[in-house]
Formats: structure tokens, C-alpha cells, sequence
């Protein structure tokens, strides 16, 4: 039986161009790239194609996984847990690219990572990379690296391109393709689903937790992820990529090239996303950062699911006034009135640490992710546009009344529905997030945004659109 695609992990110390060896060989930015050394921490991986000259353009792919710097004096302590992501990594590995800093020329460091990998990586192919060979004129001093027993080095320049070619079908060549399925599909992503938050509330412990292994580092330091990680689980039969994000703070606290680049991928994340979780940590107050996140989500239209993480630590300290209340329902009040339009979101109470109620996330994805894709008639539209409005109304202004002539929805993921109207003028924004709100009651989209478009309908066509 032929196996799925081969792994190649990028191994190597710090700074020595991983990051920027991956985006290389990928042809997309994937990972975060920075002077600053150590900066991968987590496994950061994706599939890739490499090009073969032999083969009358028919391209190898392969699943390529990055890893943090070997070696690694970490601002946070967090030395042995990138340590251990590299052993990880080294264990799914089919072939190893053991990069090092050709300019830089060998140190001690790189001595450690050659005696590892002849520890732990068996009768595996390891391909000796010398990177940042900008030019022929530094070529001579990599072959210096053949002292670490890997033989000749492959030069090549990851910022520039330099021999990638070289490289590539160094990688054809390392490895055995007839057991592998040439012509598998790319592998299934599934329902992709984002956890964003502001740092420390949990995402890499609610990772952890429905991947049902150590996948992403934890660590109760803020700002431990810095890269937005893919880890791709199944559960009950379906597929699931879970995009394990980086912890966001106000824009004024933002610190270095590396926060800003972390921050701009997790809401890059939120676009990319088929479903978010939008974890609240129960033990602080909702802050400002958490309102600017809400506000992210709505302004994309993305199906949400807020989870208040930590809730062992905030339940007792809850103030229920009233005897039919719960706990749960004080604090799903005060989230309705925190996070401004995320009222239709369900709240789910969890606590990541312990992975309690941490599968139940699941299903309540996939119902959103259905919510999202329904359609309706316009018939069945129309219908429920006319009871609304029977309810209450649009107001007139300066003596013309609002009509609305016709609805019809246009468009899946988000639902999109458009109202065909005498003047979108008439229609404010309080009035649309009443008819909405009101929508969501009778139609399949309960939990889920809705784009809402409003038209003026006239002799001429279509104009004046007005969008929520």
C-alpha cells in the first residue's frame, strides 16, 4: 500500500534561514522571517511541489515542516519545548535539510544539531543545505560544512533564489517516490477553523486539547505563539484544520517587526477561516482588544462561536441576582452588552486546561459552518421580510415613507441577502440590525452573520447600494 506524501523537515541553529527556506521552497510567505534569532518555535508546515527537470513537468509534492533554532537561549524560557518540537518533527521526517549559515561558517552549534541527527535519525537521507550563498564568491568557504559527515553541502541563497533549482531536485532525488502516491490529492483541509484572542486566553491549550497531543507549545507567558500554526485533525469522520494564531494586544503595545507580523497573521486568519473560536478569558475582564477582535469578525462575516475559557476560575465569582438565573446566563448578559454585534454567536464554557467540554466545540462548528451555506427561497424570503416589517416598520423621513418592494439572497458563506427598495437612505443602521436580528428568527441562519444589501429599484436599474 503506497504511503502519503513524504515529510521533509528543515532542521538547523538559530538564524541560519529556515523560516525563509520554507517560504522559498513553498513560493508563498508561510513563515515569519526576522534578524532576530528564534523566532520559529512551533512546527510550522505545509505542503509543497517540487519542480523535477526529469520528468517532463510532472511535480513531486510533499508535506515540508520548519522547525525552530536548535540550540535556541529563548527570551522566555521556552528552550526544551522548541527542543522537543524539533524531535517531534524529526520523528514524522522522511528526509531532513540540515541548513547551515554559509557566510557565518560552522560553530559549535551546528557540531550539536550534526551529533543529534546521527542520534535520532536512523538510516534517514539528510540533505547538507549551506544557505545565504548570495554569489559564486561564496561558494569556496561552504564546503567547509563537509566536516559535519553529510558530504557536499548544497549551496543555496532562500532570500534571493540561488541554486533552488539545485536544491530541489536534490529533495527529488533523496527520496524513494515509488512508495509514495504520486497522484493522491492534496490533502483535505476540511473546515478551517480559527481560535483568535487576545494573549494568554488559551488557543494553544484548546489546540492541545482537540488535537489530543502536545502540538503547539503552551507556556502561561504571553506572547509564546508567534506564527499562525496549521494542525489538521479528524474527529467523527470529518476534517478539520485547526489555525492555532498569535495572542493580540492594543496597537500602541505592539513591540518589533515580530509582534506586528504575528498580529497581522492572526487576522489574516480570520479572513481565511471558514469558522471561528473566539476565545474570552473568563478570568479578566472583557478588555479593549477583545471588543477590536468582535469587531474583525463582524466586519468579515465570519461564523463565530465565543468560548469563554478559564470558566473553573470565574464561575463562583459570578453575582447571580435572580433565582432562574445561572451563572452562565450573568455572563452570556454581559457579553451580549461587551461585544457589540455578536449577539447572535453561541457561548460555549470550557476550560482548555483540562480539555473539559473541549470535543463538544465540534459539532457546534459544523452547524455553523451549515448555517453559513443555507439557502432560502425567495418566496420563503419574502415572506419573513413581510412579517417583519408588519412588526415594526421602517420610519419615514422628510415625508417619505420606506418601502421595501422585493428581497432575494444572492449568495452563500456569508448568507447575503439583498432588499430591493425605494431609498437605502431611508433604511439606518438601527433599523437593519433590527431586521436582521428579527431574520435570524425565521430563517436557517440563526446563529451565523448575515450580509445584508439594500438597493434603490428603479426605471433606470439598480443603484445607490447601501451594505451591513
Amino acid at each position: 500500500m503506497l504511503m502519503p506524501l513524504p515529510c521533509i523537515v528543515i532542521v538547523g541553529r538559530p538564524n541560519v534561514g529556515k523560516s525563509s527556506l520554507l517560504n522559498r521552497l513553498a513560493r508563498r510567505m508561510i513563515s515569519i522571517v526576522d534578524p532576530t534569532a528564534g523566532v520559529t518555535r512551533d512546527r510550522i508546515e505545509t505542503e509543497f511541489e517540487i519542480p523535477d527537470s526529469d520528468r517532463a513537468g510532472h511535480n513531486f509534492r510533499g508535506r515540508l515542516i520548519d522547525t525552530g533554532g536548535h540550540g535556541i537561549i529563548d527570551s522566555q524560557n521556552l528552550t526544551d519545548e522548541v527542543e522537543q518540537q524539533i524531535m517531534l518533527a524529526l520523528r514524522e521526517a522522511d528526509l531532513v535539510l540540515f541548513v547551515i549559515d554559509a557566510q557565518e561558517g560552522l560553530v559549535a552549534l551546528d557540531q550539536d544539531m550534526a551529533e543529534l541527527l546521527r542520534r535520532h535519525c536512523g538510516d534517514k537521507r539528510i540533505i547538507l543545505v549551506a544557505n545565504k550563498v548570495d554569489g559564486e564568491k561564496f561558494e569556496a568557504q561552504s564546503y567547509e560544512a563537509m566536516k559535519l559527515g553529510f558530504g557536499e553541502p548544497v549551496m543555496v541563497s532562500a532570500e534571493n533564489g540561488y541554486h533552488i533549482q539545485r536544491l530541489q531536485d536534490a529533495i527529488a532525488a533523496g527520496i524513494d517516490w515509488s512508495n509514495y502516491d504520486a497522484d493522491a490529492p492534496a490533502a483535505d483541509e476540511g473546515i478551517k477553523i480559527a481560535l483568535v484572542g487576545k494573549r494568554n486566553a488559551g488557543k494553544s491549550t484548546l489546540v492541545n486539547a482537540l488535537a489530543g497531543r502536545q502540538r503547539v507549545i503552551v507556556s502561561e507567558q504571553e506572547g509564546t505563539t508567534r506564527d499562525s500554526v496549521d494542525v489538521r485533525i479528524e474527529h467523527n469522520g470529518h476534517v478539520f484544520t485547526l489555525i492555532d494564531t498569535a495572542g493580540l494586544r492594543k496597537r500602541k503595545s505592539i513591540k518589533g517587526d515580530i509582534e506586528y507580523y504575528a498580529a497581522h497573521r492572526a487576522l489574516r486568519s480570520i479572513r481565511r477561516a471558514d469558522v471561528c473560536l473566539f476565545l474570552i478569558d473568563a478570568a479578566v475582564p472583557v478588555s479593549q482588544v477583545d471588543q477590536q477582535l468582535a469587531g474583525e469578525i463582524v466586519k468579515h462575516h465570519r461564523p463565530v462561536a465565543i468560548v469563554v475559557n478559564k470558566w473553573d476560575l470565574a464561575e463562583g465569582k459570578v453575582q447571580i441576582k435572580q433565582k432562574d438565573q445561572t451563572a452562565q446566563d450573568v455572563y452570556a448578559d454581559y457579553l451580549d452588552k461587551e461585544l457589540a454585534g455578536l449577539n447572535f454567536a453561541p457561548i460555549a464554557f470550557t476550560c482548555a486546561l483540562d480539555g473539559k467540554h473541549a470535543h463538544e466545540l465540534l459539532p457546534l462548528v459544523l452547524s455553523l459552518h451549515d448555517q453559513a451555506r443555507q439557502r432560502v427561497s425567495t418566496g420563503v424570503l419574502n415572506r419573513a421580510v413581510e412579517q417583519v416589517t408588519s412588526l415594526r416598520p421602517p420610519a419615514s423621513r422628510g415625508g417619505r415613507q420606506a418601502r421595501i418592494y422585493y428581497a432575494t439572497q444572492v449568495a452563500v458563506d456569508p448568507p447575503t441577502i439583498v432588499l430591493f427598495v425605494n431609498d437605502p437612505q431611508l433604511f439606518d443602521a438601527t433599523y437593519q440590525r433590527f431586521l436582521l436580528n428579527r431574520l435570524r428568527d425565521q430563517l436557517p441562519f440563526a446563529e451565523t452573520p448575515i450580509k445584508l444589501i439594500i438597493r434603490a429599484r428603479s426605471a433606470d436599474g439598480d443603484h445607490r447600494t447601501s451594505q451591513s
